[in-house]
């Protein structure tokens, strides 16, 4: 392309120069945009993807994890996992202390300690501080493009203007493989201080590498070009070969999994196939000769997904006459009776549920839906009780917000629902509907109680966030 533009114009020419520095600026682009991109990332997998909560799912993370987190010196209370719908098998921490699990990793692994060799790889992200330091990769390739965007100006201005497109193209090439070199560096970096999270928390790497292998036999079914040079991650034969290595000589790689930490796993490995997959995919999974306990969890979601109540509660009472007060059964008994219209039939197994989980949020949330379902007042003081408690563990609970709002409406409190609303609409950005509900609620509560102050944070906060829109537009 380049020698075509200097043959319209031999010698040294404007169109051949702008050409190629249009071409330069462009890669320049490119590798800034792989910046934004790793700067938005987990906003639009929050917003764009369905973040799934599940209230056994998030403990069992939080199991699996707890060690690993520990090992790599970070807190508990800062560091978060969260489970997206995608199918895809992947991983990623995108900014802060937040690492995404997709769907698609927990289906796709054939034991929670693969899962836990993921989660050590991407904490190595995070305590590595690696999102944070992509700039410092940008910078260099951008560095390497404006050495060589001015070195070939100059060439092209002194008559070469073939040599000068030249410089300017192995700029372009030397800046972007700078940048994948760094990515590569980190990706080696994350792995080698996940084998040493591993290590410390006294768990397996046999997973890690078992993973790896699965990502390698991948990549060899889709003809993925076996070319490090031009990834952003290093080959997975490359990482296999250097795990084993590590892990051959850690004591704990022949240790087994905590028996009753796996048989977790595998119920919320079935329950995501029940949720996530389409119903005949799940009854060829777990046909209905199997009738462990993961086969029942699975097809009762699948036939709840697909409105066929009785079997669905067929499936739950089977699990329920194994493990009669297991509070992740009764959670979902009462999902399904209160989806399936009896509301007053999903109370009781509910109760339970929040009981024997200390009051779980998710679960809790769904009590309280179930108690205002029933469309009788009487049940709208506990309600309220619940779901305030709800709101206060579990501030990030759009729906409980809504639910809360319910209440206070029906119980003719309407500053307060407006409040709750206000709440709700601040949590997915809508900020003109949140300042217009919290002013409303600021008009009816007693400007002493701590409700106004909240209300008048939420008015503030939404407020300096339409200015700061408007300067943008």
């Amino acid at each position: 392309m380049a020698r075509q533009s200097v043959s319209f114009l031999p010698g040294p020419s404007g169109a051949a120069l702008r050409g190629a520095m249009g071409a330069s600026l462009r890669m320049l682009a490119r590798l800034l945009a792989l910046l934004a991109a790793l700067s938005v990332i987990g906003a639009r997998a929050a917003h764009a993807q369905q973040v799934l909560r599940d209230a056994e799912t998030e403990q069992l993370i939080h199991d699996a994890s707890a060690p690993l987190v520990r090992a790599a010196g970070l807190d508990e209370k800062n560091v978060q996992f969260l489970l997206i719908n995608d199918p895809s098998i992947n991983a990623f921490v995108a900014g802060g202390q937040i690492v995404w699990l997709h769907s698609g990793l927990i289906l796709n692994a054939d034991n929670l300690n693969q899962v836990q060799g993921v989660m050590a790889h991407e904490l190595g992200h995070v305590e590595g501080g690696h999102i944070i330091r992509t700039m410092e990769g940008i910078k260099e390739a951008t560095g390497i493009q404006i050495v060589s965007l001015l070195l070939g100006a100059a060439a092209v201005a002194a008559g070469g203007g073939e040599a000068g497109m030249g410089i300017m193209a192995a700029g372009q090439q030397a800046a972007m493989g700078k940048f994948l070199a760094f990515t590569r560096a980190q990706e080696s970096s994350a792995d080698a201080a996940g084998a040493r999270y591993l290590h410390a928390a006294g768990i397996s790497g046999r997973g890690s590498v078992e993973f790896f292998k699965k990502l390698q036999n991948l990549e060899y079914r889709l003809y993925v070009p076996q070319d490090s040079y031009a990834r952003t991650h290093p080959l997975s034969s490359e990482r296999v070969s250097v795990l084993e290595n590590i892990y051959a000589h850690d004591p704990a790689y022949d240790r087994p999994t905590d028996p009753a930490l796996e048989a977790r796993f595998q119920r919320v490995k079935a329950k995501l196939v029940g949720f996530a997959e389409e119903p005949p995919r799940t009854l060829q999974l777990y046909p209905l000769s199997d009738t462990s306990i993961p086969a029942h969890y699975a097809r009762a979601y699948a036939y709840h997904k697909s409105a066929y109540t009785e079997q669905a509660l067929r499936e739950v009472d089977a699990l329920l006459a194994a493990v009669p007060h297991d509070p992740y059964f009764l959670e979902l008994k009462g999902q399904v009776l209160l989806e399936s219209g009896k509301p007053t039939e999903a109370i009781a197994p509910l109760r339970e549920a929040v009981e024997r989980t200390a009051g779980s949020p998710l679960i809790a949330t769904l009590l309280g839906h179930a108690l205002i379902a029933t469309d009788d007042d009487s049940h709208l003081d506990e309600a309220e009780r619940v779901l305030r408690a709800v709101v206060t563990r579990d501030r990030e609970n759009p729906f409980a917000w809504y639910a809360l709002g319910t209440v206070y409406q029906r119980k003719g409190d309407l500053p307060r629902a407006a409040l709750a609303t206000a709440e709700r609409y601040q949590m997915e950005g809508q900020d003109a509907l949140a300042l217009r509900n919290a002013e409303e609620a600021m008009a009816g509560i007693d400007p002493r109680a701590p409700d106004y102050l909240r209300a008048q944070d939420i008015a503030m906060v939404s407020r300096a966030a339409l200015e700061q829109n408007g300067r943008r537009r």
